[in-house]
């Protein structure tokens, strides 16, 4: 089994950023991973006090599908953020600053139209990730999984749908659903599976042209009998991970 791709998503619900390599910290995610979001105007998210909100809370592709194709892309060093949103000129703003900050939002804002509510903010808070799960960590799918979804189902399916960090080859579709409780070793970082991920209507949007034309959830259900595609993993001890690299459970 081998890495084929890595992936973060700098702002929740906006494009995805291709890695080449990646170092994994115990009980994070991937550096700059859903480090940003955009926040509703009726969310309750406070940064002096980041907690775990559910994603409609903030603009996310569940609820917002057009978001898919607003691209964003994230310097780390530097703190900006170029943004790409359709019908405007391109933009780069601080996300350090205040005014960086309102000046993203309020992109955002107008595009979204009548889907904002309120004021939203473009928020972040030390320490925090956006995430869909309460405990950080990071995502695997297997390709031989999808793969076996397209050809059940009849479609092609873009892997970006499903908005994870590594996606693998080498293992028969479905088996990564055993390694549940378990170590591996990816790269040189060891994590554990912690459960399989149940797909939201999210996956529905295509991240092409930013439409829902494909019931994920459904066909997942009727030719599998469940909703599941993927797995949420923590990271237990730290290293490095690139492309190319092994994946391997360990002995129980």
């Amino acid at each position: 089994m081998r890495v084929e791709t890595l992936y973060r998503y700098p702002v929740k619900g906006l494009t995805a950023e291709a890695l080449e390599e990646v170092s994994l910290r115990a009980g994070e995610c991937i550096l700059h991973d859903r480090r940003f979001a955009l926040a509703q105007g009726d969310a309750p998210f406070d940064a002096a006090a980041p907690a775990f909100l559910p994603k409609r809370h903030f603009g996310c592709l569940m609820v917002n599908e057009r978001l898919a194709l607003v691209s964003a892309v994230f310097d780390g060093h530097s703190g900006q953020l170029l943004l790409r949103v359709p019908g405007a000129a391109p933009m780069a703003a601080d996300t350090n600053t205040e005014a960086g900050r309102q000046a993203i939002a309020t992109a955002l804002t107008t595009y979204l139209g009548e889907e904002a509510r309120g004021t939203p903010r473009f928020v972040s808070a030390p320490g925090h990730a956006f995430a869909d799960d309460r405990h950080k960590g990071v995502t695997l799918i297997n390709l031989a999984s999808i793969a076996a979804l397209e050809q059940a189902a009849g479609v092609r399916l873009d892997p970006l749908r499903f908005r994870a960090n590594v996606y693998f080859s080498g293992l028969p579709a479905w088996a990564e659903f055993d390694w549940v409780g378990q170590q591996v070793l990816l790269g040189g970082a060891t994590l554990r599976i912690e459960k399989r991920t149940v797909r939201c209507p999210a996956t529905q949007v295509n991240p092409a042209n930013g439409q829902r034309d494909i019931n994920v959830p459904k066909l997942l259900r009727e030719y599998f009998g469940h909703a599941d595609l993927g797995v949420h993993a923590v990271v237990e001890e730290d290293g490095r991970v690139a492309l190319g690299d092994a994946l391997e459970p360990l002995p129980a």
